[in-house]
């Protein structure tokens, strides 16, 4: 099989194609004959070696993939060659085959097409797991989403709409700003031009939101304690202006305030396949419906993922950006 190697750590040009032996599914496991695979931010700091597959994981990177089923491993009985999947997978996404643990599987939601579907897995997975069980974000809440218009983003911005919630985004200029507000938030502030603490506590009469999901840190850390209501919670994904902050800890006391976060990549399959059933669940049902879908803001051939890197750094980009094989 054609995969996407990371020749050495560095620039996107050091991702390279190569030819690999085609892996062959182990207990619980399937074979999927890649449709499509997903460019996620994770992807970005793998090539440049700030993040390092997780033992016993593929070396290719590509974390979410879309597919139809080519084999079976032993004792996999819930699935049947043939059947077309997205899976969340610990690496190996960008190559023409991938082995994912079944339960990581989920079908291909019903009138979507199955290169659509490998924008669902890694920020669906990662916004169900973070705004909906560690945040607890209830219908008639609000929340605030930074990185509106990222793959996270929109789909945060999206679900927490449909579920009942009132939304506010952060983006970095008036297009993306105005692609949040498109997709259900009810003001997307543009954080090169306002304060978002001000705006947020304007917005809901002093009071602050309920959930704020960041994937931003540094900085930002006491600026969302700032616009968190009483009874608040935080949730960290990610820390792309850096991993350290001061706290001011009688706020948190006073206020009653949860500060919460977590990384999905190297949880167990067992942990995977519970957000997986909820998935089903809950969201299977948005997604087959309409009410939610995952926005591709451009396609490149797998060969072309360097490319796909470059966009992805640009941050010129409005929701996912996928590799076809």
């Amino acid at each position: 099989m054609i995969a996407i190697e990371i020749r050495e750590p560095g620039e996107p040009d050091v991702l390279v194609s190569a030819e690999r032996p085609t892996p062959a599914p182990g207990a619980g496991d399937v074979l999927i004959r890649v449709a499509a695979a997903g460019v996620n931010r994770p992807d970005v700091f793998q090539r440049r070696g700030r993040y390092p597959p997780p033992p016993g994981a593929s070396d290719i990177p590509g974390l979410e993939v879309s597919g139809v089923i080519d084999a079976l491993g032993p004792g996999v009985s819930a699935w049947r060659v043939g059947e077309a999947v997205c899976a969340l997978v610990t690496g190996g996404g960008y190559a023409e085959y991938c082995v994912a643990p079944a339960p990581q599987c989920l079908p291909v939601p019903r009138g979507m097409d199955v290169v659509t579907a490998a924008a669902i897995p890694e920020t669906y997975f990662t916004v169900w797991t973070n705004v909906f069980q560690r945040g607890r974000l209830q219908p008639g809440e609000s929340i605030l989403v930074h990185g509106g218009s990222s793959g996270i983003g929109t789909t945060a911005i999206q679900l927490a709409k449909a579920r009942g919630s009132r939304v506010f985004a952060t983006a970095g200029s008036a297009q993306k700003c105005a692609a949040c507000e498109g997709l259900g938030a009810e003001h997307a502030i543009n954080y090169r031009d306002a304060d978002f603490v001000a705006v947020i506590r304007d917005m809901t009469g002093g009071r602050g939101v309920d959930v704020i999901l960041d994937m931003v840190g540094g900085e930002y850390f006491a600026r969302n304690i700032d616009a968190l209501a009483v009874e608040g919670r935080l949730v960290e994904i990610a820390t792309l202006q850096g991993v350290k902050a001061e706290l001011n800890i009688q706020t948190i006391m006073q206020r009653r305030l949860t500060i919460t976060g977590s990384t999905l990549r190297a949880r167990p399959v067992a942990d995977k396949a519970a957000i997986a059933v909820e998935l089903r669940q809950h969201v299977w049902p948005l997604l087959e419906s309409g009410a939610v879908k995952p926005i591709v803001h451009a396609t490149f051939p797998l060969r072309h993922a360097a490319e796909a890197h470059r966009m992805m750094e640009s941050s010129a980009h409005i929701g996912k950006l996928l590799l076809v094989t």
